[in-house]
């Protein structure tokens, strides 16, 4: 067999010193600014091998059957896998085109089947592919990693069709190519810098099987498969067993084998990887990364500077070490189960939300119109009960529910206690018989919780019914924007209470201060790198705090003192944006000052918009934020059967309880405009706010209600209702 191979390629006077200095800093500022691209002066080091096995999970790998893979995680670091890219699964077509752009790509209109066979060292087709994905949401450039070898002086190796795929550059081409591992001449290994193979067997499976993979979900046979995967274990082993010294060993698993999307396998294996957990800086977390990482990790093996258009983080050591094989491949099968768990079941838990919600403002409203004791009495209970549901649905991954025989079961047992032990807190001490103080307990257990967890990594969100999922991975660490509502939420009623407090004593502007305080650290959780890491967040707190500190100092909110805000909110954003950009692991608010430097950004702000809008689809969510409205306006604002509005009477024995509410209005529609999660930001947010208007409304009118209202001449003086 002939394999080609390419050559590799070869690489006035200022008039002061003041205005000297000044020019000096300008241009360092540019420098500072500019893209970061591939060095044409930085020649390739090392030799690195990537192993591509399209389909490959955890719970393949064994000690017995596949003993090469297996000696490969025990000797390298290993890692489960996200191979999302474009579409709702990943064909073996676009993740090597992903590995080759180092950015999310897809090819559109085709079949998901496996690569073509090249023409020589050419890909057939090549063009249409590059061009379709430069123009698709993420701009990915095709043929990044093929181009960054090559202006680094080193040559590329293919062995398969779809590696030549993930390796061939700009133009479509590899250095040298031959169709198999069985056919790799004896320096075939040895001979570029960079080696990618491409070991299809187990995707073939599901092709010979006779399954359509564009069709249902659909098994293949499990000897099938078993005997898949020791044949890609032998042609593994063949490989390793022809490697160089110090060689970089990259295997990854990288699409699905059919249409349902799972964690695949992630190993690295040579210089600076000793048997332990994997991570990166994308994702944060102990033993899982991304598909995209793997182009960031070939690049820092090589020594070659990673171009802006690769997204990825590099693989890296976490120092955690597993102590056996066995006890490495089912903790990293662990995070699949958790997610295919969490797929299953999610749809039904948003069901039974807005069965509750909905419930729950019925039973509201009926109550309202009776105003029996016990009817209310009773309501109160629900309503803290249904605003502690976003809490529990946190709490209950304190448990490893996704792991047992039926976890449906003991998902739903761990939210119901959870649920129990918070609404009990809120009952149980003095603070039951203030308007807000029961509600104040139940918001500040929710923003303690998740605030703990944003600290701790994040691991109650990972597969939380109100979290985010690997498999998706649109966010891995820090607040999403479902959490961040119902942390920012719990964080204003709880503040408002507090306020209400200081209101009561005459201490006005110490309840301003607090409430300004409160804003500040909001803003610090969560826009800060260790623990929100979040952008558009940041964006809604400001206006949010600033109108709910106006109207507890009791200063009217005028437009011209909003735009001074927002004015002033928009530069803070962007000096943390640009400060942010400048360390070496930028989070998504560092990310966005270099996409507005590259001109990028109106394309990332019109794809949030795109993805806001089309939110309003979600009928579940849409249900929850109109119902909640609905209730708001006509039970508890308008007087239905009764004479007075009862969110009015509450508004009169607790003055601060207006302006909590308005904050978070104000706050999760601006964060529904400013972030791609759209009306899920509010409904999620009344979830917890609305029930416990509810209850602030039951305790005002209620037998329970011991604090008498302030004097008339009290009221005028220290609390007065502020003004809107």
């Amino acid at each position: 067999m002939e394999v080609i191979v390419a050559q590799p390629r070869d690489a006035g006077r200022s008039h002061t010193k003041g205005a000297a200095t000044v020019l000096l800093l300008f241009a360092a500022v540019a420098l500072a600014l500019l893209p970061t691209a591939a060095s044409a002066s930085a020649p390739t080091r090392g030799h690195v091998v990537l192993i591509g096995v399209p389909g490959l999970q955890w719970g393949d790998i064994h000690d017995t059957a596949t003993p090469n893979l297996a000696r490969l995680a025990g000797q390298g670091s290993s890692a489960a896998l996200s191979v999302k890219t474009v579409g709702p699964h990943t064909c073996p077509i676009d993740g090597w085109l992903t590995i080759s752009a180092g950015q999310r790509s897809q090819l559109r209109n085709g079949s998901c089947g496996l690569p073509p066979a090249p023409e020589g060292n050419a890909v057939p087709g090549f063009a249409a592919m590059r061009d379709d994905n430069a123009h698709n949401k993420y701009k990915s450039q095709v043929g990044l990693l093929g181009d960054a070898v090559h202006t680094g002086g080193g040559c590329t190796m293919a062995i398969g069709p779809g590696a030549v795929l993930g390796a061939a550059d700009s133009a479509g081409r590899v250095d040298g190519y031959v169709p198999s591992t069985e056919q790799i001449p004896a320096d075939g290994l040895t001979r570029c810098a960079l080696t990618v193979v491409d070991i299809d067997d187990v995707f073939h499976a599901y092709i010979d099987a006779g399954v359509d993979v564009n069709g249902d979900q659909a098994q293949v046979a499990a000897k099938k498969r078993a005997a898949a995967v020791k044949s890609a274990d032998t042609q593994v082993g063949q490989v390793l067993t022809s490697l160089p010294p110090d060689t970089t060993v990259l295997l990854a698993g990288l699409s699905d084998a059919n249409v349902s999307a799972h964690l695949r396998v992630a190993i690295a294996s040579g210089p600076g990887y000793s048997g332990h957990y994997l991570t990166a800086d994308s994702t944060h977390t102990s033993g899982l990364v991304t598909l995209t990482d793997v182009t960031a990790t070939v690049l820092h093996s090589l020594g070659l500077k990673q171009p802006s258009d690769a997204v990825g983080s590099r693989w890296r050591d976490d120092g955690a070490k597993p102590a056996s094989v066995g006890t490495l491949t089912k903790r990293l099968n662990d995070h699949d189960v958790a997610a295919q768990s969490y797929s299953r079941l999610v749809l039904p838990f948003y069901l039974a939300l807005v069965i509750v919600q909905v419930a729950l403002y019925a039973f509201g409203t009926f109550a309202l119109t009776r105003k029996r004791r016990r009817v209310l009495a009773a309501t109160r209970v629900a309503a803290l009960a249904g605003a502690s549901l976003p809490a529990a649905a946190f709490l209950a991954n304190l448990v490893p529910w996704w792991s047992a025989g039926h976890p449906a079961v003991v998902l739903v047992a761990a939210i119901v206690v959870a649920i129990g032990v918070i609404t009990g807190i809120a009952l149980a001490g003095p603070w039951r018989r203030s308007i807000t103080g029961a509600g104040a307990i139940v918001g500040g257990v929710t923003a303690l919780v998740l605030t703990l967890d944003v600290l701790t990594g994040s691991h109650l969100q990972t597969c939380s019914m109100l979290g985010y999922t690997p498999l998706v991975a649109g966010r891995f660490y820090g607040f999403g924007n479902i959490p961040w509502a119902l942390f920012v939420t719990g964080l204003i009623i709880v503040t408002g209470a507090v306020a209400e407090w200081l209101l009561r004593s005459g201490r006005r502007t110490v309840a301003t201060a607090a409430v300004i305080a409160s804003g500040v650290l909001a803003l610090v959780i969560d826009g800060a790198p260790f623990a929100g890491a979040d952008f558009g967040g940041i964006i809604a707190i400001i206006p949010g705090f600033a109108v709910f500190a106006m109207m507890i100092a009791g200063r009217k909110v005028r437009l011209s003192r909003l735009l001074i805000v927002l004015a002033g909110g928009a530069v803070f954003v962007l000096a943390v944006s640009f400060l942010d950009s400048l360390r070496a692991d930028p989070t998504h608010i560092g990310e966005f000052w270099k996409s507005l430097m590259n001109g990028d950004a109106g394309t990332i702000i019109a794809r949030k918009l795109r993805g806001m809008l089309g939110t309003f689809v979600n009928w579940e969510l849409s249900l929850i934020a109109v119902a909640a409205v609905a209730f708001l306006i006509f039970a508890l604002l308008r007087p239905l059967a009764w004479r007075a509005a009862v969110l009015h009477t509450a508004y009169e024995r607790a003055p601060a309880l207006r302006p909590t509410l308005v904050a978070v209005l104000v706050t999760a529609g601006v964060g529904m405009l400013v972030n791609d999660s759209g009306v899920a930001i509010p409904a999620l947010a009344f979830t917890v706010a609305i029930p416990l208007a509810l209850v602030a409304s039951i305790q005002a009118i209620g037998p329970e209600e011991t604090t008498a209202p302030p004097p008339r001449s009290e009221r005028s003086e220290s609390a007065p209702a502020p003004k809107a």
